[in-house]
């Protein structure tokens, strides 16, 4: 009762406090005490804005040190410019955007404020801001990113000065000549230069509005960027935000609103190496420190990139997207990651950043696509947990898995060779990327659990998870390159997961380490769950079948793991492989999800750039052997509900077809494959023979009995091929 009332007494104080905030007497009455002291000894005085220390530049390094990415600029890259060049749709446009009650305040917007704090303490959160263009000139002029009340507080005291000081012209003058735009561009001149090959006082509308978009997050909504739908939408408002304001009519809003301004950029000209992974470091920069420390803080940024590394992995995708071209795909992306730390080795998001005939600017490695038959290894580990093992016998045969199929058909899967293939471990069903075992296998261990076990290993997307059925496990729900070549790579370290990072290292401008990224290693899988998955993903005899023995996926005298994915109408091919030292994925497809041509597999289109960068950076390296699992004992393991029976079995080594143990007998030993298989073993009962042959549903299942039925008419089958084969 006592906690309640006390609740009660804050609920009430918040409340009354709000409605005081509704006629400003806090806010003004606060400010005014506070500004009557530090107005004349805590802040340095207006003069000060034209003579203060410059911004200092930025370096964006590989991992070595030796090598320059990217050179974020400060002073370096500015070009003042008087109060006549600048144009009144810019000024109009920033007012409209970032203060629209500019030439009314005195350098502080008490309302603002006041609305802001109604939605930040209704929220109990940070939702609005309310700094003036005087203020945010105040900010980066004199004081430090730090987010502080006090800071807050010397900041309007500035802002108050600086307005006293100054005209509103004037101040705008400042800012626009000051405020960073992105691409190294500080200052309206530069932007509009870098941007549109063009002095400011030449912009048009549409122009000047886009410029404006940019200060709020420039990474972020960097034409050359990821970003770049919302940086229009973000432009748009603004227009419209400007006619609201009586600033421009509404036939000139029209027309700048459809005035395709993207198509006037131009190409990235300043010296970047590596657009696709620098914009992603900036974008992870910015997300924590904010633009402006970033831009301004004189930084030595040290990244994860292998500098050598890198331009292989530019010159295998480049080499790999022509081959490809022949398939129908334009464009391809690769990533590569160290999993022992996390760290990105290498990213290409296209084969060309400058190629805007396939969207090159788009980092295809941050995208969300769909996997196909790459996400299936995901599933097969959750089996394994579960308790079903790389020996545990599944059907391939033509399965009705009722309602959940296009257009409100039953889902009924097909294997890609339109064969099926009778009794086979679950070890060869996810070699050969058998269809219709590998919806079995989700159905037996669930959708949630599949992704559960996803978003441990590194996958960020797949979070609204009605929208996915059965067709999951054969990639029917979008995930990122960077995300599944990262959660591949916690099968190389063995169920130890290193998210992936960018950045190794930032060092200020005094030289100090302003921080040191470490890794941060959690086991999230048993360590024999990695390793059978490992086991059956370095394969090469087992995915023989149905890729044969010399695909794309071997790579003479070398220990690799890798699975390929296709999607439906062949709209993107993928490849996933590793070692214990790196995890390596590529892309290869549409940009604007345009289908390939028939036949564009993942081993066929994507596959040879993967095992051509492979070759090149392990070249000198020794070959690393994946630790085998444990046989399994008998023992239960993980959630199963059932024990496991062992079961001897045998192939014809060459073809992989399976005999019996008669003719085994009678065949050259050299010829025989004998396998010892693990199935489940559910009692006794009347259908005990069966299920122990395979896995199956629980009896209480629906499904049971049409599988059962089907392992009816294929013991008939092995019944006939057997007397054929003993004829």
């Amino acid at each position: 009762m006592k906690h309640e009332k006390s609740q009660s007494f804050f609920y009430y104080a918040k409340e009354i406090f709000l409605g005081a905030l509704d006629g400003g007497l806090v806010v003004l009455t606060l400010s005014a005490v506070f500004v009557a002291w530090v107005y004349v000894k805590a802040t340095p005085p207006a003069e000060q804005l034209a003579s203060r220390k410059i911004a200092q530049t930025s370096v964006i390094y590989d991992s070595s040190g030796k090598h320059k990415l990217y050179e974020i600029h400060g002073e370096e890259n500015r070009k003042i410019i008087s109060h006549d060049g600048i144009p009144d749709y810019i000024r109009k446009a920033t007012v409209a955007t970032e203060d629209s009650n500019f030439y009314n305040h005195y350098g502080i917007d008490p309302m603002a404020i006041t609305r802001a704090l109604k939605v930040n303490l209704k929220n109990n959160q940070i939702r609005q801001g309310a700094s003036t263009i005087t203020q945010q000139l105040a900010r980066n002029a004199f004081l430090t990113p730090e987010r502080t009340i006090k800071r807050k507080f010397i900041e309007a005291v500035l802002a108050i000065k600086i307005e006293r000081k100054y005209s509103k012209d004037e101040i705008l003058d400042h800012y626009l000549n000051e405020v960073p735009y992105g691409a190294n561009a500080y200052g309206i001149e530069t932007a509009a230069e870098t941007f549109f090959g063009k002095h400011a006082k030449d912009l048009t509308l549409d122009e000047a509005a886009f410029l404006a978009a940019l200060p709020k997050a420039p990474s972020y909504y960097s034409p050359y960027g990821l970003h770049r739908e919302e940086t229009v939408a973000r432009q748009k408002k603004i227009l419209e935000k400007m006619k609201e304001l009586g600033m421009i009519s509404e036939s000139e809003m029209r027309q700048a609103v459809s005035t395709d301004t993207l198509a006037k950029i131009k190409p990235l000209s300043q010296p970047m190496q590596f657009p696709h992974f620098v914009f992603y470091v900036l974008d992870q920069l910015e997300k924590k420190y904010g633009k402006e420390f970033v831009a301004t803080g004189g930084l030595s940024i040290y990244t994860t990139l292998d500098y050598e590394m890198q331009k292989t992995a530019e010159d295998v995708v480049k080499r790999g997207a022509q081959r490809a071209a022949s398939y129908g795909a334009s464009n391809a992306a690769l990533t590569a990651v160290d999993p022992k730390t996390g760290h990105i080795l290498a990213m290409v998001g296209s084969k060309d950043f400058y190629d805007e005939k396939i969207d090159g600017q788009v980092n295809v490695t941050t995208r969300p696509r769909q996997p196909g038959s790459s996400f299936k290894p995901f599933v097969y580990a959750a089996a394994f947990i579960k308790g079903y093992q790389p020996e545990t016998m599944v059907l391939d045969a033509p399965t009705d898995f009722g309602p959940g199929g296009a257009n409100g058909r039953n889902y009924i899967p097909r294997n890609y060779d339109g064969k099926f293939h009778g009794l086979l471990p679950m070890r060869s069903t996810l070699a050969m990327s058998l269809n219709v075992p590998a919806v079995k296998v989700l159905y037996l261990t669930g959708i949630d659990a599949a992704i559960d076990l996803a978003h441990k290993m590194g996958i960020t997307t797949l979070n609204d998870r009605d929208r996915y059925g059965l067709s999951l496990v054969l990639g029917g729900g979008e995930v990122k390159l960077l995300d599944m070549t990262s959660a591949f790579s916690v099968f190389a370290t063995e169920g130890v997961r290193n998210p992936s990072t960018s950045v190794s290292k930032i060092i200020d401008s005094q030289g100090n380490t302003y921080e040191q990224f470490s890794s941060s290693p959690q086991r999230v899988m048993d360590v024999q769950i990695a390793r059978k998955i490992n086991s059956i993903l370095s394969d090469n005899n087992a995915r023989a079948p149905i890729f044969g023995s010399r695909s794309a996926l071997f790579i003479e005298g070398r220990t690799v793991a890798a699975k390929t994915g296709t999607t439906s109408e062949f709209r993107d091919a993928w490849t996933v492989g590793y070692t214990p030292s790196i995890s390596v994925g590529v892309w290869a497809g549409n940009n604007d999800n345009r289908p390939m041509r028939g036949g564009a597999d993942g081993v066929f289109v994507a596959a040879p750039i993967w095992k051509d960068f492979m070759i090149r950076v392990l070249a000198d390296k020794s070959d690393e052997k994946f630790t085998s699992y444990d046989t399994y004992k008998g023992k239960d393991e993980g959630n199963s509900t059932f024990k496991m029976k062992p079961k001897i079995t045998y192939y014809n080594s060459k073809t992989g077809k399976r005999i019996s143990e008669e003719k085994a007998r009678k065949t050259d030993p050299e010829k025989v494959e004998k396998r010892i298989e693990y199935v489940p073993d559910y009692g006794s009962g009347s259908d005990s023979k069966n299920r122990n042959n395979i896995a199956l549903p629980d009896p209480n299942d629906p499904a049971y009995k049409k599988w059962t039925d089907q392992l009816k008419k294929s013991e008939k089958s092995d019944k006939k091929n057997k007397k054929d084969d003993d004829d």
